[in-house]
């Protein structure tokens, strides 16, 4: 199954509305929380600057660069008109903050026009994520940066023990819902074959225990297998209760591990 994150108008507003929800519950998680306000922190954005955001979805994270940029103009770019119009629901009246829809490899930007561009959890759901930080770098200012937040999902899991089967719904979350579950691996070298310098590689562990954070990931994917006919609706609905009995009780367990990596472009 292609990754639905490709092409998301093409899978319907009840996913739009189902992942603007999801993203604003991750992003409200102080790990997901402290991972953004640390490479805020590394960014230089003069109070008369410009923030871009590519793939912004629906704003969850781009609010966050508005609030910490404020007085700087952010815009989220996003290929979506779905999410776009959550987007701008979502946007309140954040005086610096917009949201447009436009394709990360084609932004209707001057060249060195930002002084940061942001990606954040987007270039695991492209095809050719050297495209987008192809046309990230002709957009930045010299010495500005880039900035890739994204999620290692060769290590996601919703295991608590061996052949755990409630781990099968984040395999499958992977499988269907990820493009490149290995980029993390592969972000440096595109960095420097786009020719910035890599000033910053960290890892951070995000552990999952409260209700809702990954229930989609249970709901979509034993909704689908049971669309499919590989499972029965008895497992599916049997999945789903799991994990809200394990939620409920303070045994619900699941790991991710998200990276950052910022570039820096010369100043010639």
């Amino acid at each position: 199954m292609a990754d639905p994150f490709q092409d998301v108008d093409a899978a319907g507003p009840e996913f739009i509305k189902s992942f603007a929800d999801s993203m604003d519950v991750r992003q409200s998680d102080p790990t997901m929380e402290a991972i953004v306000a640390a490479y805020l922190g590394m960014v230089s954005i003069p109070d008369n600057g410009r923030v871009i955001e590519i793939g912004a979805g629906a704003g969850a994270v781009t609010r966050r660069i508005a609030r910490h940029a404020d007085p700087a103009e952010v815009i989220g770019y996003e290929p979506s008109q779905g999410f776009v119009n959550e987007a701008r629901l979502r946007a309140g009246d954040a005086r610096n903050l917009r949201f447009e829809m436009a394709n990360g490899t084609d932004l209707p930007e001057a060249d060195a026009a930002a002084d940061a561009v942001v990606f954040h959890t987007v270039l695991s759901h492209v095809v050719d994520p050297a495209a987008l930080i192809a046309e990230a770098v002709r957009v930045l200012k010299p010495g500005g940066q880039l900035v890739i937040c994204d999620a290692d999902f060769s290590k996601a899991t919703l295991s608590s023990f061996p052949n755990d089967p409630l781990d099968m719904c984040a395999r499958e979350f992977v499988r269907n819902f990820v493009t490149d579950a290995h980029i993390v691996g592969k972000l440096s070298g595109f960095l420097q074959d786009a020719g910035l310098d890599v000033t910053r590689f960290g890892l951070t562990s995000r552990v999952v225990t409260t209700p809702q954070q990954m229930l989609p990931w249970v709901e979509m994917t034993a909704r689908q297998m049971e669309e499919r006919g590989d499972i029965g609706q008895d497992l599916a609905d049997a999945l789903i209760a799991e994990h809200n009995r394990r939620a409920a009780v303070g045994t619900l367990y699941g790991y991710q591990a998200f990276a950052t990596v910022i570039g820096q472009k010369g100043q010639n």
